[in-house]
């Protein structure tokens, strides 16, 4: 098994006793994009919150294999340290902490070497100018008043800084008009390279238009029913959900 994969096997997850997933199965390599899609209410986001290791999820059968570990064993904060990031679907709002001082103490978090603070605004101002966001960005409360692209400008600014291993982003393009869907997506690409896995999750293809992955994955009902690159994507756009769930009905 590699190690530098991220290899979920027959995944079953409940929530309130409520099965949720029905045996995923879902590897997200190193230097690739893994695009996930399903309807609402598939698993999508449910698989997302359970690999980061929500309290509410309850995992009842499976493994999710990462650099050795069983990640599914470990504490949230265990797997941020073994380089996994998951970006929110809803950010929370945390008032009264600067975003600055947010991301420098999860910074210095997964770092044995604590950065100081001159060589942090250095880091935090060149991802900001990255992600065209203005420098007064920083100084506001996390999340606090921040329109859906803020939100969602903020997440990936999380990204660029922390350089995570592994990042799932859950439905980053939910709720943004176009502009901030470019920037949000131009963020992620300038995060692209051997080095990181991205497993995206999104509902839509139009994120794909700007985000190109290699390989695409079609969940619902808790299972991943259709698998294939990124042609599949437009393939769905074309169908729609109904057309592919009858074809891989067909299929099984």
């Amino acid at each position: 098994m590699a190690t530098d994969s991220l290899v979920i096997k027959d995944l079953h997850v409940s929530v309130e006793e409520k099965p949720i997933l029905n045996g995923v199965n879902l590897t997200i390599r190193k230097g690739e994009v893994c695009a996930l899609m399903g309807p609402n209410g598939s698993g999508k986001s449910t698989l997302a919150y359970t690999l980061m290791g929500h309290p509410k999820y309850t995992v009842d059968k499976g493994e999710a294999w990462y650099k050795g570990k069983n990640v599914l064993e470990l504490s949230p904060d265990e797997r941020a340290k073994l380089g996994l990031f998951l970006s929110f679907q809803y950010p929370q709002e945390i008032p009264g902490v600067s975003v600055s001082n947010f991301l420098r103490t999860a910074y210095n978090s997964l770092h044995p070497k604590q950065i100081s603070v001159p060589d942090f605004v250095k880091l935090l101002r060149e991802k900001m100018k990255l992600l065209k966001i203005d420098e007064s960005f920083s100084r506001r409360h996390l999340n606090e008043g921040f329109s859906g692209g803020e939100k969602k400008r903020a997440e990936i600014l999380q990204l660029a800084i922390l350089q995570p291993d592994m990042a799932v982003l859950d439905e980053t393009d939910s709720g943004l008009d176009i502009d901030s869907l470019k920037i949000v997506a131009h963020g992620v690409n300038e995060m692209l390279g051997p080095e990181r896995g991205i497993l995206v999750i999104t509902h839509y293809q139009r994120l794909l238009n700007y985000i190109t992955p290699d390989s695409v994955h079609i969940m619902v009902k808790g299972k991943i029913v259709k698998s294939g690159g990124k042609e599949l994507a437009h393939e769905l756009e074309a169908k729609g959900y109904d057309e592919i769930i009858k074809e891989a009905e067909v299929m099984a």
